[in-house]
């Protein structure tokens, strides 16, 4: 598998996709909310497939497998 999330790409999509869980999980949002599960799960594998779609990277060159 390749990483194609860097690392201040993968902090922020850890810290939404837990934001948007914790608002869903306390019924201060709608189910919608439970889309945080996305950023959270490509935040933590450090891969996501819309980026390989496009092409994208923000993996540094080092980083990169």
């Amino acid at each position: 598998m390749k990483f194609n999330v860097g690392g201040m790409d993968r902090a922020l999509r850890i810290v939404v996709g837990l934001v948007l869980i914790g608002l869903a999980a306390t019924h201060t949002v709608g189910l919608w909310g439970w889309i945080g599960v996305v950023p959270l799960a490509t935040g933590l594998i450090g891969a996501c497939p819309a980026y390989a779609l496009f092409g994208w990277n923000t993996c540094s060159l080092k980083n990169k497998t």
